[in-house]
C-alpha cells in the first residue's frame, strides 16, 4: 500500500514538472502580485498574529510580493529553516533582504533570527507541487511540513500556494498527510469542504 501510494505520488510530481519549470518570468511575476492582492483582500489573513511564508523556488510563484505587501501592512513575518526531527523552524524576519542561502540553497533565515512558536492565531503559507479541492497536498517528498503540522493536531491554518494549474481532481494521500484550510491562486480562492471561509 505504502508503495503504490509513493509510486503515484511520484507520477504526479512528474507529471507537472515541465509545466512549472515553463513559466515566463512576466506570467511569474504577475501571479506573484495577484496572489499578494488576495492575501490582503482577506480580513482574517492580516489579523493573524503571525503570518509564516517561505521564499519560494525558481519552478513556485513568487513569495516576494506577498512578504512585502505583508509587510507594508504591518504584518509579523516568519519564514522557516530545517530543524530536528524533519520539523521546520520559522523565525521572525522584517526584510527579505536578511534571508540567506541555506540547506539545498533556499534562502532562509539567519540561525541568529528569533524562533516564533506558531499557534491557532497564526497564518501558514505553504508550498506544494499539487492540491486538491479537498485540501489535499502534494510536496516535494521531504514531509517537513506535515512533520511541523502533523493531522489531528491543534495548527495555524494553512494556506497552499499554487498556480491554477496546480490544482488536481485529486492528489494521492495518506494518513500522515496534512491537508491545508485554504488556497490561493494567481485566480482567487479555494476553500476545501469544511475549511474556514
Amino acid at each position: 500500500m505504502r508503495d503504490a501510494l509513493a509510486a503515484a505520488k511520484a507520477r504526479l510530481r512528474q507529471s507537472l514538472a515541465e509545466r512549472r519549470g515553463s513559466q515566463a518570468a512576466g506570467d511569474a511575476s504577475a501571479a506573484g502580485a495577484a496572489i499578494a492582492r488576495s492575501l490582503l483582500s482577506r480580513r482574517e489573513i492580516l489579523a493573524a498574529g503571525r503570518i509564516a511564508l517561505y521564499a519560494a523556488l525558481p519552478d513556485e510563484v513568487p513569495t516576494r510580493p506577498s512578504f512585502d505587501c505583508l509587510r507594508d501592512a504591518g504584518a509579523a513575518l516568519a519564514l522557516p529553516s530545517p530543524g530536528p526531527d524533519r520539523r521546520l523552524e520559522f523565525r521572525a524576519v522584517e526584510a527579505w533582504e536578511e534571508l540567506r542561502p541555506g540547506r539545498w540553497n533556499v534562502l532562509e533565515p539567519s540561525p541568529a533570527a528569533r524562533v516564533c512558536a506558531l499557534g491557532e492565531a497564526d497564518v501558514v503559507l505553504v508550498p506544494g507541487l499539487a492540491f486538491d479541492r479537498s485540501g489535499n497536498r502534494l510536496g516535494r517528498g521531504g514531509g517537513y511540513y506535515d512533520a511541523t503540522f502533523p493531522p489531528g493536531e491543534v495548527a495555524p491554518r494553512l494556506v497552499g500556494v499554487a498556480w491554477e494549474f496546480q490544482l488536481v481532481t485529486d492528489v494521492p494521500h495518506g494518513s500522515h498527510d496534512r491537508r491545508v484550510d485554504a488556497i490561493v491562486t494567481e485566480r482567487g480562492w479555494v476553500w476545501p469542504a469544511g475549511g474556514a471561509r
